[in-house]
């Protein structure tokens, strides 16, 4: 069990503190009432690493929920995403309630988003690779229902401010997530020119880029989101799967435009 599978129970929060601890602890203290003993024990005391894991659960899950419900509603689309993220993490049956209870308190009005993504952002200690997955899987939320209204688009773009994600950069993330997509969606027809155009798309480049810039990319794109890279930094380990996913996204199109040119 990883450590932050270990922290389920109740009043772990305190271990966190601030906005992000107090929506974890609201999440997970239901479970039991007995634990604080243990958890006050060394052997649940957070190093700096454990922290982000635990900051990086609570505000992926319940910003989530805030997407989900900018436009007014929570389709079964961006429902069905959230439990598909849940399904890769292979998540105990207690981390998944927890999950869950954290996008329903995502979904509130009152949620604290500014003060929630404030903290995660000093959580996280310039892991510029951790923000952009956490960006990544927002947007991919935001696109779940095949809509992406003016609602969202502002949220979001709310969210990479307060990150230190700027409105370019945004559009670039947006641009290869919406392209991952469609590559994965038009992969098998390797030879189609629009799944060729969405490769180049999923590497953050064009198909004038020359041979270099294409492995440079790539290179770059596989450092940013190697799994065992993402969880030293502070990915909670039952991410690494959806960490994975992307690499294997990224291969594929890197393949696809290796084959295509010859190289």
């Amino acid at each position: 069990m990883s450590w932050l599978g270990k922290l389920v129970g109740g009043a772990c929060g305190f271990l966190l503190g601030g906005p992000l601890g107090a929506i974890f602890g609201a999440s997970v203290g239901h479970q039991f009432d007995t634990g604080v003993e243990a958890m006050a024990s060394d052997q649940f005391n957070p190093g700096d690493q454990q922290r982000v894991q635990m900051a990086f659960f609570t505000a992926t899950f319940s910003v989530m929920g805030h997407v989900a419900k900018a436009d007014g509603r929570v389709s079964p689309e961006e429902i069905g995403l959230a439990k598909r993220v849940m399904d890769d993490m292979q998540l105990s049956p207690e981390l998944r309630d927890a999950a869950i209870q954290l996008f329903q308190q995502g979904k509130q009005s009152d949620f604290p988003l500014l003060a929630v993504l404030q903290q995660f952002r000093s959580e996280c200690h310039r892991r510029t690779n951790l923000v952009r997955m956490f960006v990544e899987i927002q947007i991919q939320a935001a696109l779940a229902d095949g809509v992406y209204d003016a609602k969202e688009e502002k949220l979001l773009l709310e969210i990479c401010a307060a990150l230190g994600v700027s409105r370019f950069e945004y559009q670039v993330i947006k641009g290869q997530v919406q392209a991952q997509q469609r590559f994965h969606q038009n992969s098998r027809v390797t030879s189609n020119a629009s799944s060729k155009e969405d490769a180049y798309a999923v590497l953050g480049i064009t198909a004038s880029a020359d041979d270099a810039e294409v492995k440079k990319a790539y290179r770059r794109l596989m450092s940013q989101h190697h799994p065992d890279k993402l969880v030293a930094k502070g990915l909670p380990e039952e991410m690494m799967e959806i960490a994975k996913q992307k690499t294997q996204q990224i291969r594929k199109a890197y393949e696809t435009i290796r084959e295509a040119r010859d190289f």
